[in-house]
C-alpha cells in the first residue's frame, strides 16, 4: 500500500523530526542571503507578505552582486533594490507594477512583463522562466510542521515548488489562513525568524465623484451575485452600498478591508455560490491588521494559486458573477487601457481581462469597468476619442460590456460603433460631450442628424 508524505508528516515521530529539521535551517537573513549569486532569478513574495528583513541583506550585498533579477508581482515596503545606486547590481521584472517600482520602471532601471495574472504561474512550471530562488513571509508552523502562506498565496506557492532554493522569513504576525495556503518546513530550505508589522495598504475615504460611481455600479448587483472587486475608494464603496442586499459571495483575485462590515452583517456569505459553497475565496489581500487579523484561522475564507481563482473557466461556473474593475482611460468605441498612460507605464494587467471574460461567460455574469469621467481636476476626458498614443488595450472592445462613470451605465455588448458612440457619449462629463459627438461624426462612427431648413 502506497504511504502518502502526509502520512508520514502526521506521524508523531515525524512531528519530533520537523521541529529538528526547522532548528537545522534557523539561520540569520544576512547568512541566507550569501546563496544569493550574480545572475540569480529571484522571486519575491507580493503584496502585504513582501519580505522585508531578507530583502534589506541582500541589498546589503549589492558591491558583491551584478545583474540579480528580482521578479514579483505588486509588493508593499522595501523595493530599495530598484534605486538608481543599486543599478547593475538588481534589475527588477515587475509583473504588476506598484508605487515602489513605478519610477524605476520609467526611467528604465526596471522592465515590466506584461502577463495575465492566471498564466504567470505557467512560466515557472514550464520553465519558460526558471527561478533560482524564491523569497517567502510565512506563518509559524503548525503542530505538524506546516507553516501559512497568509496574506497572499497568490503566485507564490507555486514559485516555491518550481524554484532551485525557497528562503523565507517567519513572522508570528503573519496571519495563519486556510485553504491550498500551506508549505511544509520539509519543503523551506533556510528559515530567517523575525518579528515585524506586515506592510500593510490604507485606503483613502471615497470623494463625492467616487460615491456616485459606487451608486451606480451597486444598482448593476443582484442578491445572491458573487463579487470580484478591484482595489481602491470604489470597490470599497460599492461595498457600503450592498447593506441591504442577500447572500452575496466573493471569488476574486484580492480583497481588502471593505468586506469586512458586509460579513459581519450577515450579507457576504457565499449561501448562494454555485462553486465553494459557503466559502470566499481569493488569492491575497491587501490592507491592514484589521484586516490580517479577521482572516486569520477564519473558515470562511479560503485562499488558493491565481492560476486557479483567475481562471476564466473557474470564474465562469459562479452564477451571477460580478467582475468591477477600473480604468484609465476608455476610447469611443469601447476599446479601454488600464495599465498606462500613454507610453508611461502604471500598473498592469492584473486580472482585470481573466474576470472579464469570466463573468461575461457566468449565467447572469456582469463585466463592469468604472471609472471617473475626468481626470487632471477635471481638465481630461477619460472617456476618449480615441486612445492616447502608446496606450495598451487591457479589455478589447470585443469583450466589454458595461462602462460605469459618475453619469451613469453605458452598455456596450451587441451593439455598433455608432450605438457605443452614443452610450459612452451620454456617460461622458457634459463639458466632454460635443467635443465627442463632433469626432464621432468627422469618424464616421456615427451619422449627424439632418436639419430641415425652412
Amino acid at each position: 500500500m502506497q504511504v502518502l508524505k502526509s502520512q508520514i508528516r502526521n506521524r508523531p515521530d515525524a512531528q519530533a523530526s520537523w521541529r529538528d529539521e526547522y532548528l537545522q535551517k534557523k539561520t540569520t537573513a544576512a547568512e541566507a542571503m550569501r546563496e544569493i549569486r550574480s545572475r540569480d532569478r529571484v522571486y519575491v513574495h507580493a503584496s502585504c507578505a513582501t519580505p522585508e528583513d531578507l530583502l534589506h541583506a541582500l541589498i546589503a550585498r549589492a558591491p558583491e552582486l551584478e545583474d540579480v533579477e528580482m521578479i514579483h508581482m505588486k509588493t508593499l515596503g522595501c523595493a530599495d533594490y530598484s534605486h538608481p545606486q543599486y543599478e547593475g547590481s538588481f534589475r527588477t521584472v515587475a509583473m504588476f507594477i506598484g508605487d515602489n517600482v513605478r519610477d524605476a520602471i520609467r526611467d528604465g532601471r526596471a522592465d515590466y512583463l506584461p502577463i495575465f495574472l492566471h498564466e504567470i504561474e505557467g512560466l515557472f512550471e514550464s520553465g519558460e522562466r526558471p527561478l533560482d530562488f524564491c523569497l517567502l513571509q510565512l506563518s509559524p508552523p503548525d503542530k505538524y510542521g506546516y507553516m501559512s502562506f497568509g496574506t497572499g498565496v497568490d503566485c507564490s506557492l507555486t514559485a516555491a515548488r518550481h524554484a532551485r532554493r525557497v528562503i523565507a522569513e517567519v513572522n508570528p504576525n503573519m496571519p495563519r489562513t486556510l485553504g491550498q495556503t500551506f508549505i511544509h518546513v520539509s519543503e523551506v530550505d533556510r528559515i530567517v525568524e523575525v518579528d515585524h508589522p506586515l506592510p500593510e495598504l490604507h485606503m483613502e475615504p471615497a470623494d463625492e465623484i467616487q460615491l456616485r460611481i459606487a451608486d451606480n455600479v451597486a444598482s448593476l448587483i443582484p442578491n445572491g451575485a458573487t463579487l470580484q472587486l478591484g482595489i481602491g475608494a470604489v470597490p470599497d464603496a460599492v461595498l457600503n452600498r450592498l447593506v441591504d442586499h442577500r447572500d452575496l459571495g466573493l471569488h476574486t483575485e484580492m480583497f481588502s478591508d471593505g468586506v469586512i462590515p458586509l460579513i459581519e452583517k450577515g450579507v457576504l456569505n457565499g449561501a448562494a455560490k454555485s462553486i465553494h459553497i459557503g466559502k470566499l475565496v481569493a488569492g491575497f489581500v491587501l490592507g491592514t491588521r484589521r484586516l490580517f487579523d479577521f482572516i486569520d484561522d477564519n473558515p470562511l475564507f479560503e485562499f488558493h494559486p491565481i492560476k486557479y481563482v483567475n481562471d476564466p473557466f473557474v470564474i465562469s461556473q459562479n452564477r451571477k458573477m460580478v467582475a468591477i474593475n477600473s480604468a484609465l482611460q476608455v476610447d469611443i468605441t469601447g476599446q479601454v487601457c488600464s495599465d498606462s498612460i500613454g507610453t508611461r507605464l502604471y500598473s498592469g494587467f492584473g486580472g482585470q481581462l481573466d474576470f472579464i471574460r469570466g463573468a461575461a461567460h457566468s449565467e447572469g455574469g456582469r463585466p463592469i469597468i468604472a471609472l471617473p469621467a475626468t481626470a487632471c481636476r477635471g481638465t481630461v476626458s477619460r472617456i476618449a476619442p480615441m486612445l492616447d498614443p502608446g496606450a495598451g488595450v487591457v479589455t478589447t472592445r470585443g469583450d466589454v460590456h458595461y462602462i460605469v462613470t459618475e453619469f451613469g451605465v453605458a452598455y456596450l455588448h451587441g451593439k455598433t460603433l455608432s450605438e457605443r458612440a452614443v452610450e459612452l457619449i451620454r456617460v461622458a462629463h457634459p463639458s466632454f460631450r460635443d467635443m465627442l459627438t463632433e469626432y464621432a461624426y468627422q469618424a464616421r462612427y456615427m451619422r449627424p442628424k439632418l436639419v430641415p431648413v425652412f
